[in-house]
């Protein structure tokens, strides 16, 4: 008796099997999924307790947790001691921009990696990321920037306008020229190394000072986290996730290869384009903020996949609970050893790499 899957399912079921036998395996698969989201959402609570505490001023994991309840029960009280202004304060944001900056960087390198049929597709791979270094990179060492914005806006608002550059370009080749996943992917690489060769020019000439702010800046950082700049992170990365998930149907299609999504109905080019918008979006609001972040649009759904599967209606959510996960995690190590946090781009790269090598030498068998 041989075995047949259930399209997109990620589930094997021998042929001639009744009604009943695929309908308990695909409720059992799905419990399964169910639960592996919830020890990755356990490991977020458990890291973010321990992320919280640990700085210049310590704070106990259960301390972390009785500040922010007693602050928010208590609101019109303000800030009753040193551990609440801490915690409230300084560590949450920080907290917080981690969280929405690895859910975001996740779920928009899940979606390529389905949409694209690549397991190398993330807003890194594609060039987003290095047109938000260009960006801000021009606006600390030139002092260039799109609307005459100066400061910490104008390096935002230039890092997501161009950041948008490489997207802009991928969607071009899709719509005019058709191209094929693959193409399009290259086409990102290459605009990647023509800003990266750009920002490596501005560092090389820009006086001592400017340089420095403008290499911490492409090292990625959560230093910069407030409760001001949390909404606009916060409300696009909601946004461009919730479309994500809403679209994962589509999604499936595409991963199963362009011809079989199109017997399915689907309009290939007008969802990939939409797609690709909605991606483009959400993470040039996540770089703009955080700086350049490696590895957590890659690694994360590779993670999530191993345990949840290639079904995208679970693969997204679980892709950004592990990219949530991983940034904390990444967090605490960036402050564990030293009284000032390393930036975490840093630290995502050294750990990512040989953690998505480690995935590469283990995978055994096709996922895609």
């Amino acid at each position: 008796m041989g075995l047949r899957s259930i399209k997109g399912k990620g589930i094997q079921v021998a042929q001639g099997a009744d009604v009943e036998t695929i309908v308990g395996t695909y409720r059992s698969s799905s419990r399964r999924k169910v639960f592996g989201m919830l020890f990755f959402l356990l490991l977020i609570m458990l890291a973010s307790g321990i992320a919280m505490g640990i700085g210049s001023y310590e704070i106990s994991f259960t301390g972390v947790y009785s500040m922010i309840w007693e602050h928010l029960t208590h609101w019109s009280d303000g800030f009753t001691s040193v551990d609440m202004r801490v915690v409230w304060e300084q560590r949450l944001p920080r907290l917080l921009f981690a969280i929405i900056s690895g859910a975001g960087l996740a779920a928009t390198g899940a979606a390529m990696q389905s949409m694209l049929k690549n397991p190398l597709a993330d807003s890194y791979t594609t060039g987003i990321s290095s047109g938000a270094s260009f960006g801000a990179t021009l606006a600390i060492t030139m002092g260039i920037t799109v609307g005459g914005f100066v400061g910490n806006v104008g390096i935002v608002t230039n890092a997501f306008l161009f950041s948008l550059i490489p997207s802009a370009v991928i969607l071009g080749l899709s719509v005019m020229k058709k191209a094929s996943p693959s193409t399009m992917i290259l086409a990102g690489i290459s605009v990647m190394y023509i800003f990266n060769a750009l920002t490596s020019y501005m560092m090389l000439v820009a006086d001592e000072q400017s340089m420095s702010a403008a290499y911490e800046w492409t090292m990625g950082s959560l230093n910069k986290a407030s409760w001001n700049t949390m909404p606009i992170m916060f409300g696009v990365t909601a946004v461009g996730s919730a479309l994500i998930f809403y679209m994962s149907r589509y999604l499936n299609a595409m991963n199963a290869g362009d011809d079989f999504a199109k017997t399915l109905g689907v309009n290939v080019q007008r969802i990939r384009v939409v797609l690709l918008a909605i991606i483009s979006i959400v993470a040039a609001s996540i770089v703009s903020f955080t700086g350049i972040i490696g590895f957590v649009g890659l690694v994360g759904p590779h993670m999530a996949r191993i345990v949840i599967g290639s079904d995208n209606k679970y693969l997204v959510p679980a892709s950004m609970l592990t990219g949530a996960t991983i940034m904390v995690v990444c967090d605490i190590i960036a402050k564990a050893f030293t009284h000032v946090a390393i930036p975490i781009g840093i630290v995502t790269s050294l750990i990512g790499g040989p953690v998505f090598l480690i995935l590469i030498l283990r995978q055994r068998k096709e996922v895609w």
